[in-house]
């Protein structure tokens, strides 16, 4: 089978949508952006052909007599299991990475204690993996340094103040093997997560429905399957660093208006809010860009601005959104900017000011900044697609609506779950028209 990637090498994040030879998504990846370009590209497709395998695993699904009523259930639990999995051996290298760090002076005399309480932090851990990735769980993150990071943390200092040791001294340990882990995409038998992965499933429903030898049969078909890499298209912040030729990078502004077009045929004018930039974008009826501005100077407004307003307020980015649509009032923030902002919301916290209303001011300047760029790239027209990660703030959309109203009235405004993976697929579509035609 035919494969054509798309890859957006983001500031925050790295994003892949793999496309067949129809032009159909058939798989999605997205991984935390680092330092190693070359390993945040690799994961992130490895992640996309990954819900490739899914994708094709439904249509062997549907082949199986009473399967296809339960497919929904079937495949979530399925991926939920393999997830699992794939957490559990992330989680053994990063054990293992751990232990050969902990050497040199400053282990004298508590080396072995050390080892010990390293041991049983990581067991905790993975026998927490059944609850972590239960039926009904809830993860603030589906990103492995999150997962294990915010368990690894809470058990660490738990121990360290049992066991009468530096916390620092584990959580030194941890941070340089952290780095190690990332760099390492998860390798493994990939048949065998899957099989490992189906196993799971039929152990937490001994009595599935289901004919689990035409379950195990439809698993090795699709895996079976062979994907080729046909051809892939990078773009993004980071793109002049992805790891292929350079007659294969298109710009950001190019893979976001094709990936809109594609999203919703008729957009016209398209704003994405990415980790340095924001982008205002008019394109025709076949989704080719006419027009576009940028910000000019920083990111001032984008998603570094929110991430840096989280770690300032001390909660998580997921959490600006709800926290903000809880306000009572909007005042007006005077800065955007990275540098000040931190020093107003400080000084409006002190003067008694709610962190819901601050926060709500913030994204509607934000939006405001945002609305400004799109004037100037020629102002919205039927129909307007938000695409980048911010388009899944749910306050930033409530501000953005108020304001698309306030000065263009009834306008269809698009946006999609799948907003962030928008300029990935863009690329994809690049990629098939570089050999399809």
């Amino acid at each position: 089978m035919k494969c054509f990637i798309g890859i957006d090498l983001g500031s925050t994040t790295t994003k892949a949508v793999v496309m067949d030879e129809n032009r159909e998504v058939l798989g999605r990846g997205i991984t935390n952006s680092r330092s190693n370009y070359d390993t945040a590209a690799a994961v992130a497709k490895q992640e996309a052909y990954i819900d490739t395998r899914f994708t094709l695993l439904e249509r062997e699904i549907a082949k199986i007599p009473d399967a296809a009523k339960k497919m929904e259930v079937l495949l979530a639990d399925l991926e939920r299991n393999f997830r699992k999995t794939q957490f559990l051996e992330q989680l053994k290298d990063l054990e293992q990475t751990c232990d050969l760090n902990i050497t040199g002076d400053r282990f004298a005399g508590v080396e072995g204690q050390v080892r010990e309480i390293m041991l049983k932090i990581f067991q905790e851990i993975a026998d927490a993996a059944h609850d972590i990735y239960g039926p009904n769980a809830e993860r603030k993150s589906d990103f492995f340094r999150d997962v294990a990071g915010s368990r690894f943390m809470r058990i660490a200092e738990e121990k360290a103040k049992e066991a009468g040791l530096p916390y620092d001294l584990l959580m030194n340990v941890y941070d340089k093997a952290i780095i190690d882990v990332e760099n390492r995409p998860p390798e493994g038998d990939l048949r065998g997560k899957f099989m490992q992965g189906l196993e799971f499933l039929m152990q937490e429903n001994p009595n599935i429905d289901v004919d689990k030898d035409a379950l195990r049969a439809a698993v090795n078909a699709t895996l079976d399957i062979e994907l080729e890499e046909t051809y892939v298209v990078g773009t993004g912040y980071g793109r002049v660093r992805l790891p292929f030729p350079k007659e294969h990078i298109r710009s950001e502004i190019l893979c976001h208006g094709m990936g809109a077009h594609i999203m919703f045929k008729g957009t016209r004018t398209v704003l994405d809010i990415g980790g340095q930039d924001t982008k205002g974008i008019q394109v025709d009826e076949n989704g080719v860009v006419k027009n576009f501005q940028m910000n000019d100077r920083c990111a001032a407004g984008c998603g570094r601005y929110l991430g840096y307003i989280a770690d300032e307020m001390n909660i998580g980015l997921h959490e600006l959104g709800p926290i903000a649509m809880k306000a009572k009032k909007v005042p007006r923030i005077n800065s955007t900017c990275t540098v000040f902002a931190g020093a107003e919301l400080r000084d409006r916290l002190a003067l008694g000011e709610e962190r819901a209303d601050i926060l709500a001011g913030l994204h509607r300047s934000i939006m405001l900044r945002a609305m400004s760029i799109i004037a100037r790239s020629g102002g919205i027209t039927d129909q307007f697609t938000f695409t980048g990660g911010v388009a899944n703030n749910e306050s930033a959309v409530d501000e953005l609506k108020k304001l698309v109203q306030a000065n263009y009235g009834d306008v269809t405004m698009n946006i999609s779950a799948d907003s962030i993976y928008t300029g990935a697929l863009g690329g994809a579509s690049f990629a098939h028209r570089a050999v399809m035609g």
